[in-house]
């Protein structure tokens, strides 16, 4: 027989498995509930899910830096048209 931990960290194993697949909290949270779970212990369940996933968020040494770079402007080129190429192969 499955104790109430268990029990519980079947369900937030359940919501951490679903919310690293793309799925919102409040739809896991309706899906557990319209399957018939209590709503409290759904609750608990995705508290302690979000508990564990932040556990597992590795936590940054330091800050990024950010580096800006300006590239010279540069104007487009003249563009010849189709009509002065062939202008051009043909005459010269």
């Amino acid at each position: 027989m499955l104790r109430e931990t268990d029990y519980i960290q079947e369900r937030v194993n359940y919501i951490k498995k679903n919310l690293k697949k793309g799925y919102t909290a409040d739809s896991l949270k309706w899906a557990l509930v319209s399957q018939g779970y209590p709503r409290s212990e759904v609750e608990r369940a995705m508290k302690l899910a979000n508990e564990q996933l932040a556990k597992e968020i590795p936590i940054l040494e330091e800050r990024p830096k950010i580096t800006l770079e300006s590239q010279p402007l540069t104007l487009p080129s003249e563009k010849k048209g189709f009509f002065s190429k062939i202008k051009f192969w043909l005459f010269g």
